[in-house]
């Protein structure tokens, strides 16, 4: 076993630090972005879900996301408020509800078409350092939720 090192506690050592930072820079590159079509970051990411494949479950939709169905419910009920999805009950299973696009949500990936461009240039990488990084973020993604969590050792003997 390793010693302890106090410099592990450095605020610029922690891995979790660096990707909330990063994350929360480029969600703000979004933020205008998104303005401009009326959406947030969160239903921009739902209609991404639709816009790859419509007509989903609302399960699926959340499963995509990482996210429950108390996250996604009330962004579905935005996002129908504005004529961009419609929600209908499945007719063989009353429990299920299934989203798809509107008219109006169809059109709309047009204008968002210039979305991804704009933030690969201000994270200002390259096709295959962007390839590189969600290659990395996906297997940081899939390990973390996959670990179990990590246990504190019981102190030696002797150490307090």
């Amino acid at each position: 076993m390793t010693e302890p090192d106090p410099r592990d506690l450095l605020l610029d050592r922690q891995a979790c630090f660096a990707l909330y930072a990063a994350s929360r820079a480029v969600t703000d590159v979004y933020r205008p972005l998104l303005a401009e079509l009326d959406l947030t970051y969160p239903q921009y990411l739902v209609l991404l879900v639709l816009w790859e494949r419509d007509n989903l479950p609302i399960k699926q939709i959340g499963s995509a996301l990482h996210l429950d169905y108390g996250t996604v419910s009330p962004l579905l009920k935005r996002l129908e408020t504005r004529g961009l999805v419609r929600r209908e009950r499945q007719a063989g299973d009353e429990r299920s509800v299934v989203v798809s696009l509107t008219a109006d949500g169809i059109a709309l990936r047009e204008r968002a078409l210039r979305i991804p461009p704009a933030i690969a240039c201000a994270m200002g990488l390259d096709e295959q350092s962007l390839s590189t990084l969600m290659r990395l973020l996906r297997g940081i993604t899939e390990s973390a939720r996959g670990a179990e969590p990590p246990q504190a050792e019981p102190p030696q003997e002797g150490e307090h």
